[in-house]
């Protein structure tokens, strides 16, 4: 699969980094001095954490080399390492471990979140938001398309249920705060849809289509789209876009 590209992904930065922010927000440890960022990105989630703890140690992880290499631009006082973070083990345990819309593309959370509160000092905080649009339109009929046209699912898993979650952290010595919020985001057309998806959810699938098979796979995810979303009185869409919040704290 090809790398992810920064600009594409930044097209929609306030949207992207609004959930970001709000999930820092509830992050409560005056005193953290370890902190890692978990799919870091371009490092638009990382500058909420060098705002927020200017005097941490503050790691950015991410398996996306052209990702790192605008984050470590943006953000010369922190540390960017290209990582699995299924894999990833931390130095020291961490005071905060932040994870903004990134392990929704990792597998077997049941095991990925015990590992993770594992990694945390005592009094440390997971904070964890994740897309949870399986459900969704826009995935379902990615989904619808893949079908039709015999090209593979590629796209992720769905998410645990909360009750899911929240056994597992409890179960991994946390205390557990988890809330669920959809955003109607205002999008301009149907192709804007696509533009944003297209740094994210549409990546597997297009990925190993050729350029005339990926013209043609997104003319009828286009169509789909027109028929499923009306346009609002002022000829805008408006996309749902559900997402999970998670906040463990090690006791």
């Amino acid at each position: 699969m090809q790398d992810w590209n920064p600009a594409l992904y930044l097209q929609f930065e306030a949207e992207r980094t609004r959930p970001a922010a709000e999930l820092a927000s509830r992050i409560r440890h005056p005193a953290a001095m370890h902190v890692s960022d978990l799919g870091c990105g371009p490092g638009n989630s990382t500058a909420l954490l060098h705002q927020t703890w200017p005097r941490a140690a503050i790691t950015g992880l991410d398996n996306s080399p052209a990702m790192l290499e605008k984050a470590r631009l943006a953000l010369p006082g922190c540390k960017f390492e290209e990582a699995d973070i299924a894999l990833w083990q931390p130095p020291v345990k961490q005071d905060v471990i932040y994870a903004n819309a990134s392990l929704q593309w990792l597998g077997n959370h049941r095991r990925l979140f015990p590992q993770l509160a594992d990694r945390l000092a005592p009094e440390g905080v997971l904070a964890v938001q994740m897309p949870d649009n399986w459900q969704e339109l826009t995935h379902s009929l990615m989904r619808q398309v893949a079908d039709e046209s015999g090209s593979p699912q590629a796209g992720r898993e769905a998410l645990l249920n909360g009750g899911e979650y929240y056994n597992l952290l409890v179960q991994a010595g946390c205390q557990v705060d988890l809330w669920r919020t959809t955003y109607f985001h205002v999008m301009p057309s149907h192709q804007a849809i696509i533009d944003w998806l297209s740094a994210t959810g549409l990546r597997p699938y297009l990925a190993y289509l050729d350029a005339a098979s990926q013209k043609t796979w997104l003319k009828r995810y286009l169509q789909l789209l027109e028929q499923a979303y009306p346009r609002q009185q002022d000829g805008n869409v408006m996309m749902p876009f559900p997402r999970l919040f998670i906040i463990a704290r090690k006791i």
